[in-house]
């Protein structure tokens, strides 16, 4: 379970047996000499023991019937969430699931279905890089204090079971197609983390998913800053007031994975994308220009004025999509425009909280109070980078697209389809397969 749900898990160990021997029997609430937070528990207990036996019927059913699939990945085995398929309908959960993420685009995991040539692209999707020399690594053992603040019961409890649901479609994701990789975390694999020591936070850096904001955070958190508002970007990311994972020892490395609180915003795979090109394209940024534009202008344009190939400004979306379908791109990857799973490792690293970028505040928020930061530290909002643009939005993605073809804008979305399949986003346009 991890993060959130360590205490449950650690409960539901203790009273397993007995509800393996109670079997499918209801329990006899007045029976049960305790108040109503430990009948919350049992009950939300008794509705995890369902599940597991739900599950293992499921996997039961699905070693009869996997030989007629060509594909040696198995079909996804989502989670269970049985008593919201016992009483809700189809409108229901969907406005359950836009009220406890509002505008994420958070699908119902329950109706997810992957396709064969899906699972094909899961299974030769970028490796992760790993060395043999190091020693294995545990799953984090760190969990949320218990925390009060401002927000609704309610709200608070939703918020917290949005989170389970995540970690348990990671998981879920994770053991099935990602079961083969080693287990070995190097420094590689922790190269975006950032350590804020006080408040033993580990954050994965996401660019174009509120990263500035969340390192101006991590900052006033470690107390070298008095507020956000008043760090400027370049300070941000060319300060070094953030320590990086990765100078730590392997001592260092693996206490603090092992006993902080991990954590990663992401944000729709596209529209991630869309922002990372008008930030690096289409404002002036010589560094991006020089180094992406005048390689990419030069491959991918008809005809380059000698204007374009000595500056490398005027990149435009086509040749950007272009330069990211090619298997032999004539420049690497950058970070603005890596997939989110390959620079954060959630199937290697045991994230204890996975938000989104659509719901940044209220999760920012939320995960601040659960840390125990100080009531008046909360995540700026403001854009600081050409703060005249508009925010990229869906409609704004959807533009850009239209200057693609239907076969350009699939190989886009199988490129990213990883993180859309991990972090449970709808597809962007309703004619993808």
């Amino acid at each position: 379970m991890g993060g959130i749900g360590k205490s449950v898990k650690s409960a539901w160990n203790k009273v397993r047996p007995l509800f393996e021997m109670w079997g499918n029997s209801a329990i006899k609430w007045p029976c049960v000499n305790t108040d109503d937070s430990m009948r919350a528990l049992v009950g939300l207990l008794l509705t995890l023991s369902m599940q597991e036996r739900e599950r293992g019927k499921s996997d039961s059913y699905q070693d009869r019937t996997e030989g007629a699939l060509s594909s040696p990945i198995p079909p996804m085995q989502f989670p269970h969430f049985e008593a919201i398929k016992q009483t809700a309908t189809p409108e229901s959960r969907e406005q359950a699931r836009q009220a406890s993420c509002p505008g994420s685009r958070e699908q119902d995991a329950t109706l997810v279905h992957v396709s064969k040539r899906q699972r094909k692209l899961l299974k030769t999707s970028p490796p992760i890089h790993h060395s043999t020399n190091s020693d294995s690594s545990s799953s984090s053992t760190s969990s949320f204090p218990s925390a009060s603040g401002s927000l609704d019961p309610d709200r608070w409890k939703t918020l917290a079971n949005t989170q389970t649901a995540r970690q348990q479609l990671m998981k879920e994701i994770c053991a099935k197609y990602k079961s083969s990789i080693s287990r070995t975390i190097t420094a590689h694999h922790v190269r975006n983390l950032y350590v804020e020591d006080k408040y033993k936070l580990l954050y994965c850096q996401v660019p174009k998913a509120g990263c500035s904001n969340w390192k101006r955070t991590l900052i006033v958190l470690a107390g070298l800053a008095s507020n956000a508002q008043s760090i400027q970007h370049d300070t941000v990311h060319e300060g070094h007031y953030l320590r990086e994972l990765n100078t730590f020892d392997r001592k260092g490395i693996m206490h603090r994975l092992e006993t902080y609180t991990k954590v990663m915003f992401i944000r729709e795979p596209l529209e991630r994308m869309v922002s990372a090109y008008r930030d690096k394209f289409e404002n002036p940024n010589n560094y991006y220009h020089s180094l992406f534009g005048k390689p990419i202008i030069s491959k991918y344009r008809a005809s380059p004025s000698p204007e374009a190939l000595k500056t490398g400004n005027g990149v435009t979306f086509k040749e950007f999509v272009q330069y990211l379908l090619d298997v032999h791109r004539p420049v690497g990857m950058d970070i603005h425009w890596e997939q989110a799973n390959q620079l954060c490792n959630p199937c290697l690293i045991d994230y204890d909280f996975i938000g989104k970028f659509e719901n940044m505040e209220e999760e920012s928020n939320f995960l601040l109070r659960l840390t125990g930061a100080p009531a008046n530290v909360k995540l700026p909002s403001f854009k600081d980078r050409n703060p005249a643009d508009k925010r990229t939005s869906t409609n704004i993605t959807q533009k850009y697209f239209s200057q693609v073809s239907t076969l350009e804008r699939q190989r886009i979305y199988d490129f990213y389809y990883t993180d859309y399949l991990m972090f449970n986003y709808t597809k962007p346009f309703k004619d993808l397969y």
